[in-house]
Parts: structure tokens; C-alpha cells; sequence
């Protein structure tokens, strides 16, 4: 191939940005839907794009769009996903008031912050009618209303009392609020798409402020959002331009639609990026392969533009290696350090046998159950489903209520040297920045005594901190009993009480939240202590393994991917399913009839998301409940080349 051709090849979609900037400058402007597959430049897209629409560039239309905005004060908003996101892209535009880039959190709250009327009143329908429907599908079961169920409905009903009798609300988009009138995330991003739906004076304030909306990440962005925007862009009267940014093969929340481009309105343009600029061949023929696949129990249409890699890049190694589930965690972590030896080989790369490569795992049980921290991981999710695992948001906190454990009590632990004595400097220090001295008595002796009181339950801190056998209670005790810290009133209120867990609910019964919740608590005073630290670790992104949740958007030089349906937590996902060594279960047969989406759907999406973070190399590693069969059906699948597939000793 000549060097013309190749640059020709590599830059194959060079004319993306400037159709995009013509949608977006025709006489009636355009909305679009870009297709951006994985390390398809599509960040660099979108500033180039932005350049030119806000004059950064030279470019006749987009000068005159540029002072037009100007003019009328308005300006081109970006909707992203994380706060990593914002960072990049704000980094790559430089300053540019014409743009103003934030996530979808924050980009709601401006639009409906200090509505306290239309918030309330939103508020409200959405509870009752979720109220409503889970009134219908209790109805609807054999037995009916049950005991548990019922006190989730009050529980609903209460809330919703509460939003009646709140006056003002309060949230911010990038930690928790707490206190009256604290809005959740979830609650901002329902509130605003039911307001957009039903309250023309907002449509007309977000069309006056912004008449362009390009959303990044589009496939994980909430149904009920996207849908009221796409309804907007579709209105004429509205003057809002609206452009969609994504690949719904990437697509790894349920909040998202499930095949966005089949709901692209049929006036909507659809610019492709064809190129995969990050991974060697090998690696973007095989996420090819996945996504065309025709598997059993697949609903999804395998829509999507076949990638095509740099010419440059022509080589790249993929293993796929399978073992035997039913060997112990320990024997695993072996057979896969075996696997990584052997890719030092395949790959003549060092950092396989340095351990410099990235290690992912497909559930977070599976992490959990490898990181050592399983029961308080385990705490976490009955405490807080939705917030115990790290999201990719970068919000990644763990539950509000237990915020003590994972902020002020690990900066304490932390000024405690290897001999047990605490750097008293770094204790001092731990205490002012949470405001605890600025509590202490004024008068000398009181304040001795309290001083006291604080120095006696640090010792005890300290001593159970460093026993190997503590409990998440056995270190609580002495800190809360000397109020060393300010707690959530849950917290304070759950360890208070000394009535024993609720049993865990039989199969297919329901439990209410209080019970759930109750068993959450107990479960994680009884955690061992040690495991605070490491499910710390696991939410800051520091632990061995990481998630596709944690990893979405990045990439990585050489890649593991560990599979393991034992420990997958659920039955949502099955890789095993995927690579023969199971059948497809009655519930897969029955989505599959009915065109809902199966587990088959959603495994081959983690899958290609995972697979597309390689760059150079890439092990696959799948414990499966049936090796023999697993082995034969990967061979009939074509995904592999001939000794690609290696089973594991």
C-alpha cells in the first residue's frame, strides 16, 4: 500500500466534522445522530466541530452562527456523562464561552433550580404514578398485597406527604445533599423530563438559552430525558437543534434505550465514524466478529459500522483461555497468573510478566469475592443498590449513610503508625477539617474532661482497628459512644438497635426495604474491618481488578478479562451462555418470544466493551460450568483464529 493511500485509509472520516457543522448551519438546522464506535476519535469530533461553530476556527457558517449566538446571548450546550468527561473536553476547547459543557446532573438542576412550585408538583405525579403501578403489579400476583408490600407503599405514600409540605428544594450535582427538600440524582433527572413534557415555559427558557444540544454518550443517557429533548428537537416551534453522540453497542446501564438508532427520527442525519484509531487489527476484527454474531437468545439487530483500524497498525494478539468453574478462588487466581505467562510468550510483551496490565472483571461480585471484601460488599447492596458500586459517573461514594466509615474514620486509621502509636499532628488535623473542635467546651474543665473522653475512645479506635478479628461494630463502639464524629441518623438509629436480621426472603417473596435495609445493617456491623479498607480501594478505582463501569471510556495497553457466571451475583449476565458451556434458561426463551431483551442482549454489549479497551493484546479468561462444550461451540463460533483457544491445565 503506497503512504498516500494508507493516510487516506487513516483518515477515511476527515469529512465527519465539517458534515456535521453543515447539518448544524442550514437554513432549517439538522439534528443527528453520530455513530462514534469504540476509540473512534469522537471526542476530538466534537471540539473540532465546536471550534468551528463558536468562530475558534475559521469557518464562514459557523462565524455567523458564532454571532448569532452572541448576539442573543446564547450559547451551544454539551451534556456528558461524567465529570472526567467535562474535564477533557473543556481541556481540549480551551476557554470558549460560547460552550458551556457539563454533566446531565448539572445541566438539569440549572435548568429547574428554584422552580420550587413545578418541582413539587412534578414531584408528585411521579410518585403517585409509580404509586399506581405498584399498586397494579401487587394486584396482579397470586397473593396479592403482601405485608412487606404494603409498607413499601406507605412508604411512597409518605413520600409523597413529604413533597406536599416542602417548600424548597435543594440538590447538587456533584455530591449528595441531605436534609429537608434534598433531591436525589435520580429525582432531578425525573423531574426535569416530566417538566419539559408538561410546562411549555421551560422548553421555551432551554431553546432561549441554548438552541444546540449535543449529548455525549447518548446509548447510557436516562429514556425519560432523551425522549423529552428528542420530542422538543422535533417540534419545530422550538428551534432546538439537538445532536446525539454514541455506539449502542457500548450501551451498560438499563437507564438507557435499548437500540437508540431504531428511535432516530427519520429527518434526523446519521454521520458514521468508520475508524478504530486505538486497537490493533487483531483486537478490532474480533469486536467485529462479536457484534455480528447470530447467538441463540440474541434480540438486539447487530446494527453498527464494521470498524476499521489504523494500516499502520496490522498486528495485535488475542487469547481466549477456558478453565473449569468449579475450582476454588484460589486455584483461579493461579490458572490465571498461568494465563498471563502464557501471553508474555504469545505477545512478547514484558508487561504480562510484570503484571502491568489491566485486569477486568464483569461483575462486581466477582471483584468483591477476588479483593477479599465480599460481606462488606455485600452490606453495601442491601444498604444501597445503587450506590455500593463504583458507576463510572466518578461518583463513586458508597451510601450516604455510611459516609463516616469510608471518610473520617479512614483518615483517622490512617495517622495509626505500624507500632500502633497515632501521629497526634494528623489526628488534630482530622479533627478540625470535620469541625469537631470547634465544638469543645469553653470552660477549662469541661473542656479537659472532653478532651479525655476523646483521647480514651482514640485508644480504643486505635486497639480495635489493629486486632485482626474486629468487626465493623467492635470499631464503631468506642466512636460513637464518645460522639468522635458527627453520624448519619440511620447509622446511629440501626446500631442502636439490637434486634436480630430478618431472615432473607425465600424465592420469588417479596421483602419490604425496611427489612432489607435491616439486614443490610446488621450484616455490616458484623463485616470484619479490614474490609472497609479494601471496599474503599474498590470504590476509588485503586484495586487489582476494575469493572466495565470503572473503565468505560479508557484503554489500556493489554488487557485480562475474567468471566466467571458463579460468581456473577445474578442472573442478568452470562458469559457462559455466550460461549456455549450453558443452555439458554425457560426466562431467556420467554424474552426471547416476547422480543424483551435476554441475557444473551446484554453479556454480548459488556462483552464488546470490555474487549474494546485493548490496545495491543488481549487475554480473555472463561471459567465455565462445562469446559468440553465451551471449547467445541467456540470453535464453531469463528470469533477465533486457529490457536487463539487454550485450555487452561
Amino acid at each position: 500500500m503506497s503512504v498516500v493511500s494508507a493516510v487516506a485509509d487513516n483518515n477515511r472520516d476527515a469529512g465527519v466534522v465539517e458534515e456535521i457543522c453543515g447539518y448544524l448551519t442550514e437554513e432549517t438546522p439538522r439534528s443527528y445522530f453520530l455513530f462514534a464506535g469504540a476509540g473512534s476519535g469522537k471526542t476530538r469530533t466534537l471540539v473540532e466541530v465546536l471550534r468551528r461553530m463558536t468562530g475558534v476556527l475559521e469557518h464562514e457558517n459557523g462565524n455567523r452562527f458564532a454571532r448569532s449566538l452572541r448576539m442573543y446571548g446564547r450559547s451551544i450546550r454539551v451534556i456528558t456523562y461524567t465529570k472526567n468527561a467535562v474535564s477533557v473536553i473543556k481541556g481540549r476547547l480551551g476557554n470558549n464561552d460560547l460552550v458551556v459543557v457539563s454533566t446531565i446532573h448539572a445541566f438539569c438542576w440549572e435548568l429547574i433550580s428554584g422552580f420550587n412550585d413545578d418541582i413539587r408538583t412534578a414531584l408528585i405525579a411521579l410518585e403517585e404514578a409509580r404509586l399506581e403501578k405498584k399498586m397494579a403489579e401487587a394486584l396482579a400476583k397470586p397473593r396479592g398485597i403482601t405485608a412487606a408490600k404494603q409498607r413499601d407503599l406507605d412508604e411512597i405514600k409518605k413520600g409523597i406527604e413529604g413533597f406536599r409540605e416542602t417548600n424548597v428544594f435543594i440538590y447538587h450535582p456533584d455530591r449528595e445533599t441531605y436534609g429537608p427538600g434534598a433531591l436525589a440524582h435520580k429525582h432531578v433527572l425525573d423531574v426535569t423530563a416530566w417538566l419539559l413534557k408538561n410546562v411549555p415555559t421551560l422548553q421555551t427558557i432551554l431553546k432561549d438559552r441554548h438552541p444546540v444540544i449535543l449529548i455525549d454518550e447518548s446509548q447510557d443517557t436516562m429514556k425519560g430525558m432523551l425522549d423529552a429533548l428528542m420530542n422538543l428537537a422535533e417540534l419545530r416551534s422550538t428551534n432546538l437543534t439537538l445532536g446525539l453522540l454514541g455506539d449502542h453497542r457500548q450501551r451498560i446501564y438499563t437507564d438507557g434505550h435499548s437500540d437508540l438508532p431504531s428511535l432516530v427520527p427519520p429527518g434526523w442525519a446519521t454521520p458514521e465514524l468508520q475508524m478504530n484509531h486505538r486497537s490493533q487489527r487483531r483486537i478490532v476484527t474480533l469486536i467485529n466478529r462479536i457484534w455480528e454474531a447470530k447467538l441463540e437468545g440474541r434480540t438486539q439487530p447487530a446494527k453498527g459500522v464494521e470498524q476499521c483500524s489504523r494500516t499502520e497498525k496490522t498486528g495485535g494478539v488475542v487469547r481466549l483461555y477456558v478453565g473449569d468453574t468449579k475450582l476454588t478462588s484460589e486455584e483461579k487466581v493461579h490458572g490465571e497468573r498461568w494465563c498471563s505467562d502464557q501471553m508474555r510468550k504469545a505477545s512478547d510483551a514484558a508487561a504480562w510478566g510484570k503484571g502491568e496490565y489491566q485486569l477486568l472483571a464483569l461483575e462486581h461480585k466477582l471483584v468483591a469475592t477476588r479483593g477479599s471484601f465480599l460481606d462488606a460488599f455485600g452490606a453495601m447492596i442491601l444498604l444501597d443498590p445503587n450506590a455500593a458500586a463504583p458507576t463510572g459517573s466518578g461518583d463513586n461514594r458508597g451510601p450516604a449513610a455510611v459516609q463516616v466509615l469510608l471518610n473520617e474514620l479512614a483518615q483517622l486509621e490512617a495517622c495509626i503508625s505500624a507500632d500502633g502509636n497515632v501521629d497526634e499532628f494528623k489526628a488534630t488535623e482530622v479533627f478540625r477539617r470535620y469541625g469537631l473542635l470547634d465544638d469543645m467546651p469553653v470552660d477549662m474543665t469541661a473542656r479537659e474532661c472532653r478532651a479525655n473522653e476523646m483521647l480514651q475512645a482514640i485508644e480504643c479506635f486505635v486497639a480495635a482497628c489493629k486486632n485482626s478479628i474486629s468487626t465493623v461494630g467492635d470499631v464503631l463502639e468506642p466512636v460513637l459512644t464518645a460522639r468522635l464524629f458527627g453520624v448519619d441518623d440511620r447509622l446511629l438509629s440501626a446500631f442502636m438497635d439490637k434486634s436480630p436480621s430478618p431472615p432473607a426472603p425465600g424465592r420469588g417473596e417479596d421483602e419490604s426495604k425496611k427489612d432489607r435495609m435491616r439486614r443490610g445493617w446488621c450484616a455490616l456491623f458484623a463485616s470484619p474491618w479490614n474490609q472497609l479498607q479494601k471496599y474503599r480501594s474498590y470504590l476509588s478505582g485503586h484495586s487489582a481488578l476494575a469493572t466495565h463501569q470503572v473503565v468505560k471510556g479508557s484503554e489500556f495497553l493489554h488487557v485480562m478479562v475474567v468471566m466467571d457466571d458463579k460468581l456473577a451475583g445474578g442472573n442478568q449476565i452470562s458469559y457462559d451462555k455466550i460461549f456455549g458451556g450453558t443452555k439458554l434458561s425457560k426466562t431467556d426463551t420467554e424474552n426471547l418470544e416476547n422480543g424483551k431483551e435476554t441475557t444473551i442482549d446484554r453479556t454480548l454489549r459488556l462483552l464488546y466493551v470490555t474487549c474494546s479497551r485493548a490496545e495491543e493484546s488481549l487475554a480473555l479468561v472463561l471459567w465455565s460450568s462445562d469446559p468440553a462444550a465451551a471449547l467445541v461451540s467456540i470453535k464453531d463460533s469463528g470469533w477465533f483464529n486457529e490457536g487463539e483457544v487454550v485450555a487452561i491445565p
